[in-house]
């Protein structure tokens, strides 16, 4: 009975884990959050400095994230010393804000195994290499659609992506993310199954860039 026990202990355990050894990974995930959905859900709440019109921001990097074919380690044991404020404040320009950059290199950064300096410095590199749809920054107007549109958006501008590659996901009724499984060395792959759970809305609200 008691293994019995154990076992569905262990079937029921939630799939990620805090304080995994730093570098103990599959692949990353790449995840670029639609800047004015966060606004409407969280930032205008707090007011944010990335929700101000001025920044005019679209597709900004939430994170890459170390992922595992199941699950994701997270606060990972590391012996690199935590990104200095100047680092972290030097990536706003592509994810709204320093406090942001801080939290990713805290939950996501350290599990890398990379410095501070490297891992922001591959966040940026797989941010560049990904085309983000024009199309989107051109809405004057909120609209509704499928979140598959957004995700052939995203395969028509990158030939090197396919379906099994990226995911969109939805929160609260809107377009949220659009993430991007990548090897360890930047190279786009196939996503895990806990990853590529496409949103299935045919009529999320997509915001127009402020």
């Amino acid at each position: 009975m008691r293994r019995l026990l154990v076992a569905l202990c262990m079937l029921v355990a939630p799939a990620w884990a805090d304080g995994e050894r730093a570098g103990n990974f599959d692949y990353y995930v790449l995840a670029l959050s639609w800047s004015p959905t966060w606004c409407a859900i969280e930032g205008d709440a707090r007011g944010s400095d990335q929700c101000d019109e001025r920044h005019d921001y679209g597709w900004t990097l939430h994170g890459l994230w170390p992922q595992n074919e199941r699950g994701w380690p997270s606060y990972c044991r590391t012996s690199e010393r935590d990104a200095p404020r100047g680092l972290t404040r030097s990536m706003t320009d592509i994810m709204g804000s320093g406090g942001l950059a801080w939290h990713q290199w805290k939950k996501h950064g350290r599990c890398s195994g990379l410095s501070a300096e490297d891992y922001f410095a591959a966040s940026r590199r797989a941010y560049a290499a990904v085309t983000r749809p024009e199309v989107f920054r051109k809405l004057k107007d909120p609209v509704k659609l499928p979140a598959k549109v957004v995700e052939e958006a995203f395969l028509k501008e990158n030939s090197d992506l396919s379906a099994d590659m990226l995911t969109v996901t939805c929160r609260d009724r809107r377009i949220q993310e659009v993430r991007i499984c990548l090897t360890k060395e930047l190279v786009p792959r196939r996503c895990g199954a806990d990853v590529i759970r496409d949103c299935t809305m045919t009529d999320a609200l997509l915001d127009p860039v402020r």
